[in-house]
């Protein structure tokens, strides 16, 4: 994709193509790797013209038709691929744009000023539909340059090959030649931080020099001694990122991060990030927070997991009204009546709410007050209601108050029948989801479930996961949330899970694929069909110990590319069949194929110049690619990252990279 979208169409309007696609579900070479050609010592110039010549614009144009005819390059329907280059791309990949002539065409124009003035020479490569021959028009120096490259696809196999084919003599001058000449740029020295901080290579002691410098650094767990350094280290950013993502930071890191903040903002985020991460911290840092003179600290200190009861009812008293009203919630159980009394006559009214809220946890909720202080409706279902006001919102609430009463756990078994025949469906499907409920009951419920919606599990179903007879009793549940959230237990009875597998709602399958232990080989087989796995499951249903290991190279044939894709996981899968494979019309299975140690260097080689990313980054990070080609990924912003990442990068190699980036 081009920076500038409109503006690249509106050149391509100028030069008289017709825009008829981007590009994207083109199977052919990457505009990165076209370019890549026609610089290569294959590409062949066919013209070079004099810039600034009389008539150039037209011999360019004339040059190129008959060239593009020669060469295939425009389809029988006329249409071709291009891409421009120079002052109109973006530092990131481009992306073919499939495009015809129009009478008026001139794609000279694309040139820019390149002609008359090279310092801003631009230029374009057209492909033909096949992906078979190039034809680029570029302007070097005084020069309009007409370049072509033909057998595209049997040059490739044939580079292939020859760089697969490497001496140690060659390695070792590859790796020498990563570091001479000019520094490279900031954006390849930028992608060589991040792979390197996603390395498993990487040494540990060499882990700490990439603070700073990449944010990746910190989202996976990292030895105590790179931690350390985190905490004191002098940019503000990496601290703060090291609270966000570090998993595991003890209550001793959690103080020495925290102290050694004199910025009262920065202790704030800190205090915020601590909280929201449920970390238990020392009580000293807790009594530090508490007393901070910042009233943002102090509000995020009464959120902190695990505070002491004389903290807490000290925050309850606390100047601001912030403070007092987010203190109020947890500290309400350790208040004395005339402290809670203070906080229900607060002068502050969103003290009083939150202390109403409490107070009405014990003792009901009358229609007075509710009308008075102005309780928002989520406090219809957390408080005890006097019936007066329940029967009168039952009857004559809005929606939104009749939802939330239809969650109360307290509600008249009367009332909940009323709001079960609502005439708002969100209503009936709050009354359905009750645990109080008789599956019968909730049978008896007129809804309509969407099962493309997004729905949480309940939480109800999930603490009787480790009840067989409640679990038998759900798994049969007329609501899927119910199923759903039967499926997300550990371990199920045969029978429950033999019920689940065959669920006609497939989210029922899937929770079963993602959480269950017990989940059938056939049902994960099935899901596999049609998921490929989510940020919470990544492995499932692949990853799932049932899930079936052998008898897999019957679907190397098969016409569902996903089950072509479990053939190489058969044991007694070949080097050959990963090979065929590598060759898929499907992307997922030449993916599957890059991954596999068993691909031969060339066809990794060749994967490199996949059409899709997904391949080229799993090719980019193949055990035995040569030093010359990582070197050749390396010098390039696009493919830097992956090579950085490749798990045979040498430790001196890495060393130097390191000592490069902090030059």
């Amino acid at each position: 994709m081009t920076c500038g979208g409109d503006e690249l169409a509106e050149l391509l309007r100028r030069a008289g193509l017709e825009v008829v696609g981007d590009g994207r579900g083109e199977n052919v070479l990457p505009t990165q790797s076209a370019w890549r050609w026609t610089g290569s010592p294959e590409a062949r110039t066919v013209v070079a013209v004099r810039a600034g010549r009389p008539g150039l614009s037209a011999e360019v144009d004339a040059r190129w038709h008959r060239l593009a005819v020669e060469l295939g390059i425009m389809g029988a329907d006329g249409e071709f691929l291009i891409d421009v280059a120079g002052k109109w791309t973006c530092c990131s990949p481009q992306r073919w744009t499939r495009v015809r002539l129009t009478p008026d065409w001139s794609l000279a124009a694309l040139l820019g000023d390149g002609a008359e003035r090279p310092e801003l020479a631009t230029g374009f490569v057209t492909l033909s539909p096949s992906g078979g021959a190039l034809l680029a028009v570029t302007t070097e120096g005084a020069e309009v340059r007409l370049v072509t490259v033909s057998g595209v696809r049997e040059r490739q196999e044939a580079a292939a090959h020859a760089q697969a084919r490497e001496t140690p003599r060659e390695r070792a001058a590859a790796w020498a030649s990563l570091f001479r000449g000019e520094k490279h740029s900031a954006g390849v020295r930028e992608a060589w931080a991040h792979g390197l901080a996603l390395n498993q290579a990487t040494p540990d002691d060499l882990r700490g020099d990439l603070l700073g410098l990449s944010h990746h650094l910190l989202w996976r767990p990292l030895p105590t001694v790179v931690v350390e350094a985190a905490i004191v280290h002098p940019d503000w950013k990496v601290r703060q990122l090291l609270a966000e993502a570090q998993p595991g930071l003890t209550a001793d890191q959690w103080t020495r991060l925290i102290l050694g903040e004199e910025n009262s903002r920065r202790r704030w985020i800190l205090a915020m990030i601590a909280a929201d991460r449920r970390d238990v911290l020392d009580e000293a840092v807790q009594q530090r927070l508490a007393a901070d003179p910042s009233a943002q600290v102090r509000e995020e200190a009464a959120r902190l997991t695990g505070l002491p009861a004389r903290i807490l009812t000290a925050l309850a008293t606390d100047p601001e009204p912030a403070v007092r009203a987010e203190a109020c919630r947890a500290a309400w159980p350790h208040l004395d009546e005339p402290a809670r009394r203070r906080l229900l006559t607060d002068p502050d009214s969103k003290v009083r709410a939150t202390a109403l809220l409490r107070h009405h946890q014990d003792h009901p909720l009358s229609r007075s007050v509710f009308d008075a202080e102005g309780l928002t409706d989520g406090a219809l279902g957390s408080c005890l209601l006097e019936r007066d006001l329940a029967e009168h919102l039952a009857h004559h609430g809005d929606e939104a108050q009749r939802g939330s009463l239809a969650g109360n756990p307290c509600l008249d078994p009367d009332l909940v029948a009323l709001l079960a025949r609502d005439l708002d469906e969100r209503v009936r499907d709050v009354v359905a989801r009750r645990p109080d409920f008789t599956e019968e009951q909730r049978a008896a419920i007129p809804l309509t479930f969407d099962p493309g919606t997004h729905h949480h599990s309940l939480d109800w179903v999930e603490a009787l996961h480790h009840d067989p007879a409640a679990m038998r009793r759900l798994a049969t549940s007329a609501h899927p949330l119910v199923r759903r959230s039967v499926a997300r237990a550990r371990r199920l009875p045969p029978d429950v899970v033999e019920l689940l597998a065959r669920d006609e709602d497939r989210v029922v399958q899937l929770f079963l694929a993602e959480s269950c232990d017990d989940a059938p080989a056939a049902m994960l087989l099935r899901v596999w069909q049609w998921w490929t796995g989510s940020l919470t499951a990544p492995d499932r249903p692949r990853g799932h110990p049932n899930f079936p290991r052998t008898g897999l190279l019957r679907y190397a044939d098969d016409p569902n590319p996903r089950m072509r894709r479990l053939a190489p996981d058969d044991p007694e899968s070949t080097p050959e069949l990963v090979e065929r494979l590598s060759r898929d019309p499907s992307e997922e299975v030449r993916h599957r194929a890059a991954t596999d140690p068993r691909l031969t260097v060339a066809s990794a080689i060749r994967l490199l110049d996949d059409p899709r990313d997904s391949v080229r980054h799993a090719a980019a990070r193949h055990p035995r690619l040569p030093a010359l080609v990582l070197v050749r990924l390396l010098g390039d912003r696009n493919t830097a990252q992956d090579a950085a990442r490749h798990p045979a990068l040498p430790v001196a190699v890495i060393r130097q990279m390191i000592e490069h980036l902090r030059g």
